[in-house]
Order: C-alpha cells, then structure tokens, then sequence
C-alpha cells in the first residue's frame, strides 16, 4: 500500500509519516523497484500503535525507546511496563489539569449565564413597569 493511502487510512499525513521512518519511529518501509514505498500491515499497525499513543499525550522519544525495548524482545518486559506506566500517570496528571480547567470554565459560563438572566428580569420589569 502506498504512502498516500496509508495516510488517508491512519488519518498520519504523509510528511508525518515520512518524519517517523526517518526518526525510526518506524521501521523502514519495503519500497518497490520504482522507489515508492510498499506498506504492510506490519508498518500500518505500528503506525497507527504510534498514532494512538502520540494522542495520548506520549512524546516522540518515549516511543523511540519503548520500541527499541519492543524490538529487543524478552528481557525487556519490565521497561516496557516501566514506560507504560510512567506515561499513564502523565496522562493523569494532564486530565487533572483538564478537569480542574473545566471547573474553571463552567465557573465562568455559570456567572455569565446568571448575569445574563438578572439583565432579562431587569429588562421585563422594566417594561412590565411601562
């Protein structure tokens, strides 16, 4: 499958995938004679493994290294978990400031929503006064 393709399927843009196999984010992709890269599902499941985990907040090189310790195989379980873990307590601590940015927003829309209520009672006594 070609690059275009892949991206249309995994939602990656091409430069972006591109960046990755240079990186080696990726491992290199099979090319035809013609040079044009060859995906497998292979690739386009580690792809959209990385994708996954780059919207989850994971930066490029935690990744490098949990695939690096992926590709080491056995032995390497524990680091890997290390990793996983690290990044889920990341992720906590973002949807905490997430939550507590929310609070804040629902703060302000609750004042403006009582202010904008007081100005139309205001507005119908006036004219219920007329």
């Amino acid at each position: 499958m070609n690059i275009k393709r892949v991206s249309e399927l995994t939602g990656v843009s091409a430069d972006t995938i591109r960046y990755y196999e240079r990186i080696g984010l990726i491992p290199p992709v099979p090319r035809h004679k013609s040079g044009v890269r060859n995906f497998t599902e292979h690739e386009i499941g580690i792809l959209e493994f990385v994708r996954c985990f780059r919207k989850a907040g994971m930066s490029v090189e935690s990744l490098i290294e949990y695939i690096a310790l992926l590709e080491k195989g056995e032995g390497t379980e524990e680091a890997r978990l290390a990793l996983l873990v690290e990044q889920r307590e990341e992720m906590d601590a973002r949807i905490d400031e997430l939550n507590q940015a929310r609070e804040r927003l629902n703060y302000k829309i609750e004042n403006y929503e009582n202010q904008i209520q007081k100005r139309e009672h205001e507005l119908f006594d006036e004219n219920k006064e007329s």
